[in-house]
């Protein structure tokens, strides 16, 4: 993947009674006392489900099209298990819920899950935005790794089922991470039915889109079964000068020839054109976020990526199975734009002129990542086991180019702009200043043992030793770095079921990520403990954790420059609470709160030291509240559903010397969907309602807005 320069921008606005009845609403809803009774018929259900489940088909058990709470998972490792005695916290995004929210971005899918922090660089949109219980997450699909949602490739969720998020640390689970979560992407697979649908969206910034997603069976046994989804997108960003063009097509094949094993096989194209930025707006004016600042020829930022992926599984019988998963990547990304970095900016009523830097870089990536495993299931009296062992294999090659000219105060030659009259058709000849290439390839065993104690008590444990090699090769100078690693990670942990409907867990966990050569690998740990509620008379999922969260020998980045800076570890103590629940078949609510004590814990001498300041863009509080409610059809009018949301967002700090700082803010959301007959659906979506504009980051030479409204229309067709 290419790692490009970040800019960014803070917050800038305060609504404190909005702020009151948020959080007012979270904390009923979270904690509101529910009364049911629990059914002993179903005392049994959780241990017999799990022993049916295969392991690459765990992930999809619930019905993700028809409900936004989920049951099982495979997020804390490769074993399938059921989310309320699976020690940790772990939250699902179901396709149902992408759909009602409009989710086209991981950064939306995301953003009303507990501990998780989005939007946070404003305007840039170059990546997927995004920290878990303060850190930037890893990425996986299908349990294999993709890599950090920061510098990485703007994932297409019209792909997925639904997404796993994973908070805290657990490198035994999939692999080298860093200590905050993980987010796994669940791949839409051929279904064993006839199914599909079609849609077409508009809406703001001259935005077109359709798509479909279809599948039935080749024959008639059932045996052979495809799936087509795709997606074309013709639109504009929220600023002048901008793009926004996607093309993206998946086709699947399943192959089930017994009812003990499946092979599937998926590929996917997905193709970009985007712009990176409308160049940030100069620091103390407050223009409109439609103005650019940047240089309309020279402001791309495009993405090819062709994958190919395979997944087998079969039943041995008698408690044996066998999974493996591998994929085959190859992307390319080129990028080029100019920004303004101006540090005096609009202090100086008199000089309205920003400086500006251009900054540009292409690369690609060619990944290929395997993974095998076997599962086995016994029961010994009151004692049941599940024993899974492991192997993986990951190899990543990259190159990089980037290239950049800094104003006149740095020596360079880039013209600054006239931000009151702004004048383009500026150029500029670069050439690379960094030119690499990377080669990491990682091997690992892996054992996950978990016992369950007269289906009360989960006892689990997870070990895991990766193998690094990294070699780099600095093509300007020709020379050529290299570094192996034998990193070692644990997990332990335990689960106890009060009742069939409440369990209580406590756990610790570990995390390695992989470091660049000439620098030691990162390493995190986590203590957790926490509650969780499931009822029987509806579908809901309560959760409550506090945690302890380090992460040491860490090297940070900051703008202008991105010079690498080590301090000894940040270490977050926190609480998530989260809850989604379907009261009734009319009303679904998700609310979820986050709290993050950060401190970053650095012994240098320097007068730069930061000991005892907040790591950067980590909110102290961050909480969320999100709800439908349908009307049921009457005659010749069909169900209509109305939901609203509301985002906040504490305020956070945009730099690690905490010189800088944004304001509270709160956004809400709105969706409407009207069956206008029977598989026909119309919707409306707004983000931003109100408008509600702050400063989403300030780097110190630029402010970055959050985006604005945005509304959208669908028409949808289902069979």
């Amino acid at each position: 993947m290419v790692t490009t320069k970040i800019t960014g921008s803070g917050a800038k606005a305060s609504i404190r009674y909005r702020t009151a009845i948020l959080f007012g609403c979270t904390a009923l809803v979270a904690f509101a006392p529910i009364r049911s009774q629990a059914q002993d018929a179903e005392a049994d259900a959780g241990s017999t489900v799990l022993q049916t489940i295969t392991v690459e088909d765990a992930g999809k058990a619930d019905d993700d099209s028809k409900t936004i709470v989920a049951n099982e998972t495979t997020a804390v490792g490769k074993m399938p298990g059921e989310i309320l005695t699976t020690p940790a916290t772990v939250s699902v995004i179901t396709s149902k819920e992408l759909e009602q929210r409009a989710a086209d971005t991981v950064e939306k899918a995301v953003q009303y899950t507990a501990g998780v922090v989005t939007d946070y660089y404003g305007s840039d949109d170059r990546f997927d935005y995004v920290k878990i219980r303060g850190f930037t997450p890893f990425t996986y699909r299908d349990g294999l790794m993709v890599g950090r949602t920061w510098s990485g490739l703007k994932e297409e969720p019209y792909a997925f089922e639904r997404l796993d998020v994973l908070k805290g640390a657990n490198s035994t689970g999939y692999g080298v991470s860093d200590p905050g979560g993980a987010i796994n992407y669940v791949t839409k697979t051929p279904r064993s039915e006839r199914f599909g649908e079609v849609y077409a969206t508009t809406g703001s910034f001259a935005h077109k889109e359709t798509g479909f997603d279809f599948g039935d069976n080749l024959t008639e046994d059932g045996t052979l079964s495809y799936r087509l989804t795709g997606k074309v997108q013709r639109a504009d960003g929220e600023y002048d000068f901008s793009e926004n063009d996607e093309n993206f097509i998946m086709g699947g094949l399943t192959w089930r020839p017994t009812d003990m094993t499946s092979l599937s096989f998926v590929f996917d194209h997905l193709d970009r054109n985007a712009t990176p930025s409308g160049g940030g707006h100069p620091r103390f004016t407050d223009f409109d976020r439609d103005r650019f600042f940047g240089e309309p020829g020279f402001n791309y930022d495009d993405t090819n990526r062709n994958t190919y992926s395979v997944m087998f599984d079969h039943d041995f019988g008698n408690g044996l199975t066998l999974g493996s998963n591998a994929r085959y990547s190859k992307a390319s990304n080129a990028f080029g734009f100019a920004y303004i970095y101006d540090s005096s900016g609009a202090s100086d009523s008199s000089d309205t002129t920003a400086d500006r830097i251009f900054f540009a870089g292409d690369g690609g990536t060619e990944q290929f990542v395997i993974d095998a495993h076997l599962l086995y299931e016994a029961n010994f009296d009151q004692v049941e086991s599940k024993t899974l062992v492991g192997v993986d294999y990951n190899s990543i090659n990259s190159s990089t180019n980037n290239s950049a000219l800094y104003p006149a105060v740095w020596g360079g030659t880039a013209p600054g702009i006239d931000w009151q009259n702004p004048v383009y058709g500026a150029s500029a000849s670069l050439n690379p200043t960094v030119s690499r290439t990377n080669d990491q390839s990682t091997k690992a065993i892996y054992l996950q043992q978990d016992l369950i104690f007269s289906d009360r008590l989960t006892a689990s444990v997870g070990l895991r030793n990766d193998w690094l090699d990294l070699e780099e090769t600095n093509r300007l100078t020709s020379s050529t770095s290299s570094a192996t690693y034998s990193e070692m990670s644990k997990r332990v942990g335990l689960s106890y079921k009060v009742t069939e409907e409440l369990a209580a867990y406590v756990s610790y966990a570990e995390s390695v990520a992989p470091p660049s050569t000439g620098n030691e690998p990162t390493y995190g740990k986590q203590y957790e403990a926490g509650i969780k509620y499931r009822p029987d008379a509806f579908p809901a999922l309560f959760t409550a954790s506090i945690y302890d969260l380090t992460l040491e020998n860490i090297t940070t980045y900051e703008a202008p420059l991105y010079l690498a800076a080590t301090v000894d570890k940040i270490r977050h103590r926190g609480l998530d609470l989260e809850a989604k629940m379907e009261l009734t078949p009319s009303i679904e609510l998700i609310a979820a709160y986050g709290y993050i004590d950060s401190s970053i814990v650095d012994t240098s001498t320097t007068s730069s030291s930061v000991d005892g300041n907040r790591f950067a863009q980590v909110p102290k509080h961050t909480a969320s509240l999100w709800g439908t409610y349908t009307l049921e059809g009457d005659g010749e009018r069909g169900d209509m559903t109305f939901g609203a949301g509301a985002r906040f967002i504490g305020s956070y700090y945009f730099d690690n010397a905490n010189t800088r700082k944004s304001d509270d803010a709160v956004i809400f959301d709105a969706a409407f969907s009207y069956n206008i007959k029977e598989n026909t659906t119309f919707q409306l979506n707004v983000s931003n309602l109100f408008d509600e504009k702050h400063i989403a980051n300030d780097d110190g030479g630029a402010y970055y807005y959050n985006p604005g409204r945005a509304i959208y229309a669908t028409i949808r067709q289902t069979w």
